[in-house]
């Protein structure tokens, strides 16, 4: 019944809100109390009375909870709403003096959600206002005298009129509301809690007086009372010497001399090549098997190479940042190397040394100090320069100069990097014959090389160079009677082919090439135009002008993860070998990455040239050029010239593993050298088919492991069996590089 009436209740308060204004005017016009069963009066259950207003005068009882604040505007009248019990009926107290109150109900605090009806009490007793909060724990009932049933008034005289509902005098100005006693706050918090303890502080707060400490005493202080740290590279960090991925002294991840930004980096490498090929290969007149009479002997051959690399490098600067300040670096090679093949007169010059030749040699691959001169604008573009042995590559796929060779470079870049630029000298080395590395002594060779870069040039993403390049060979006048032999005994310097004589050699390049992307299609190309002179040329027999030119181009598209690609290489021959033009295409010392690079047969091999003391094309390169050597002989441009066409496909397998394949079919540009020098009456131009196909295999998806592997066929064609014996060559390789 308690929960129906409970109901009921909460139903008239929603409608006296609504009804809010008409229950004002009504409550203006009505001066008499209602009577009888008029009004809001309405018969209630057995031993029920309506809810009375609280005493207009008392003051709030310790064990009442202070009233809220009025959440009704000006004007508006709330109902008293009755009270709930779980077990006892509700008493209503009569209005009226303290006197005539007969009866009292138990005191069980607000009903959750709702608000007390606000109360007019005298000015000299309002209590502070106090903020509205939530409801708190019920106090426990209050008992109260109560008369016997049937004397006081009646529920309906108990009733009260709309008109003494009590209204909040917004005209009266009020104190906030007394604040509760410690004992009401700890009453009122949830069982097991309780306030914290505020200790108000004790009188004001003093400055102990005495002498300012000085600096040695706040730096022993310090001493004392902090730990110290190195810097900060080594916080939340271990010491791990052997994984070149975690934070690694020898890998330029912390400072070795404190804060000064010194960082020292160690790398080394290990490149291990295994191939096997078969070449055409001539024999003298001491032969390896007996009733051999042929130009050409077996032509199988195997070949293993092993680098051992050890870099030190010892730099300043935060090179995230900016350029570093300086550097040096050392970087030592040990080479041990072996040749196996079927002809004698063909490792060595001695005959008497057999067909197998095993060699090893200790080079200094670079050996250089790096200086950053001043920096040209607030981005950090910078003019460093490096002196002493340094590798440098001088255009895009290394077509004139790529190598490793003593000089001086000043270097830099300006406008934001979109522009960069090198200058350099460098003055030649010899080179040891089988490993193809450093030697220790002069060559009499200097290049002088200049360039210059421009990013997003048109495109975006397409790069543009322009380059300089000048070749000073002075071997005629530099070596020892003007004649140089390699290790293995063979003349290489003059070439030992024509009217041998020692000369020199001026050339002079002219270069324009661009790499990058226009769109969806990437794009690789280079022009080069080369000028200069001869003192005199072995082949014409006189002294010469050079006039020559070369070009290359390569297209390829992405398709997801295929790339097709076509090329096209051209390097201009001589089609009069005897006049005073050279007209043949030689470039300095290149190594060639285009057309399959070293997967490809005719790239990767070295194929000697019959009844001569030259190859016809030198390793990794794609020149016919006539020369003895291309790390020890000179620039020779009298020769045939060379047209390269290739079609390709670049394929990413998975993420780890690679695909590569090329064909190349090869033209001699002109074929009146090879007439000339071989003295045969008719050279067709085709020099054949090159099939080609590699894998690279990256392990850990890093270059800290790299296997590749590749295989070429080649099918000569009619100018190629002009001047060779032999039917198909082929060329399979294996390396494997480690690198930490």
């Amino acid at each position: 019944m308690m929960t129906r009436y409970g109901k009921a209740g909460v139903l008239v308060l929603g409608v006296m809100f609504l009804t809010a204004e008409p229950v004002a005017l009504w409550a203006q016009e009505s001066s008499a109390p209602p009577t009888g069963k008029s009004g809001s009066s309405r018969k209630l259950p057995s031993g029920r009375s309506r809810v009375a207003p609280p005493p207009q005068a008392p003051k709030v009882a310790p064990q009442q909870v202070p009233t809220q604040p009025d959440v009704f505007p000006k004007g508006k009248k709330e109902e008293t709403a009755p009270t709930q019990s779980g077990s006892e009926p509700d008493t209503a107290a009569p209005s009226g003096s303290g006197a005539d109150m007969p009866t009292a109900v138990p005191h069980l605090g607000p009903i959750p959600g709702r608000s007390r009806p606000a109360q007019k009490l005298p000015d000299n007793d309002l209590p502070k206002e106090e903020p509205a909060t939530a409801p708190l724990p019920m106090a426990p009932p209050v008992q109260v005298e109560v008369p016997p049933s049937g004397q006081g008034n009646p529920p309906s005289d108990t009733a009260p009129r709309p008109a003494e509902l009590p209204v909040r005098d917004e005209s009266v100005e009020t104190s906030p509301a007394a604040q509760p006693s410690d004992m009401e706050l700890q009453r009122r918090l949830p069982t097991g809690r309780s306030r914290p303890t505020i200790t108000e502080p004790q009188g004001e707060t003093t400055v102990a007086e005495g002498p300012v400490p000085t600096q040695a005493q706040l730096d022993e202080y310090q001493r004392s009372n902090f730990i110290p740290i190195r810097d900060r590279w080594r916080i939340l960090y271990g010491k791990n010497f052997i994984d070149p991925y975690a934070q690694n002294l020898l890998k330029g991840d912390y400072p070795i001399l404190g804060q000064q930004d010194v960082f020292f980096n160690f790398t080394a490498i290990s490149d291990s090549l295994f191939e096997a090929r078969k070449l055409p290969t001539p024999q003298g007149v001491s032969r390896e098997r007996s009733g051999s009479a042929e130009f050409f002997g077996e032509g199988r051959q195997l070949f293993f190479n092993q680098n051992f690399v050890f870099s030190f490098e010892l730099f300043k600067g935060s090179t995230a940042f900016r350029p570093r300040d300086w550097a040096v670096r050392v970087t030592p090679v040990v080479n041990v190397n072996l040749l196996d093949v079927q002809e004698r007169n063909a490792v060595r010059l001695d005959v008497r040394g057999g067909a197998t030749r095993a060699d090893h040699q200790i080079a200094f691959q670079e050996a250089f100090v790096e200086k950053r001169l001043f920096d040209v604008s607030r981005n950090f573009d910078f003019i460093s320069v490096r002196a002493g042995i340094q590798g440098f590559t001088s255009d895009f796929r290394g077509f004139i100069f790529s190598d490793n060779e003593p000089g001086i470079r000043f270097f830099g870049n300006f406008d934001n990097n979109r522009y960069q630029w090198n200058i350099a000298y460098f003055n030649l080395l010899e080179k040891d014959t089988n490993s193809g590395l450093n030697a220790f002594q002069t060559r009499h060779r200097q290049v002088i090389i200049a360039n210059l870069y421009r990013q997003d040039f048109i495109w975006q993403g397409y790069t543009a160079q322009v380059s300089f390049h000048h070749d000073r060979d002075n071997a005629g006048s530099g070596d020892t009677n003007g004649q140089q032999y390699d290790n293995n005994g063979f003349l290489v310097r003059p070439a030992n082919i024509g009217d041998v004589r020692p000369h020199d050699v001026r050339s002079y390049y002219l270069g324009w090439a661009g790499d990058g992307h226009i769109g969806r299609f990437n794009l690789s190309h280079a022009f080069y135009q080369v000028l200069g002179n001869v003192s005199h040329d072995t082949i014409a027999g006189r002294e010469v002008t050079i006039n020559a030119q070369m070009a290359a181009a390569e297209v390829s598209y992405d398709i997801d993860w295929l790339r097709p690609k076509v090329s096209v290489f051209y390097g201009s021959g001589d089609k009069n070998p005897t006049d005073r033009t050279a007209r043949g295409f030689d470039s300095i010392l290149d190594n060639v990455n285009f057309a399959g690079s070293g997967f490809s047969f005719f790239n990767r091999q070295g194929i000697a040239l019959t009844q001569t003391g030259v190859l016809l094309n030198n390793r990794f390169s794609l020149l016919n050029d006539f020369r003895s050597s291309k790390t020890q002989g000179q620039g020779q441009f009298v020769n045939p010239g060379i047209i390269v066409a290739n079609v390709g496909l670049d394929a990413e397998l998975t993420p780890k593993l690679k695909g590569i394949l090329n064909f190349n079919y090869l033209w001699f540009a002109e074929t009146e050298p090879l007439q000339y020098v071989l003295h045969q009456p008719q050279v067709r131009r085709a020099i054949g088919a090159d099939y080609s196909v590699g894998l690279i295999y990256r392990p850990l998806l890093n270059q800290n492991i790299v296997l590749t592997g590749g295989f070429a066929y080649f099918t000569p064609g009619g100018g190629f069996k002009d001047i060779q014996q032999g039917g198909d060559r082929y060329s399979a390789f294996f390396s494997a590089t480690l690198t930490f």
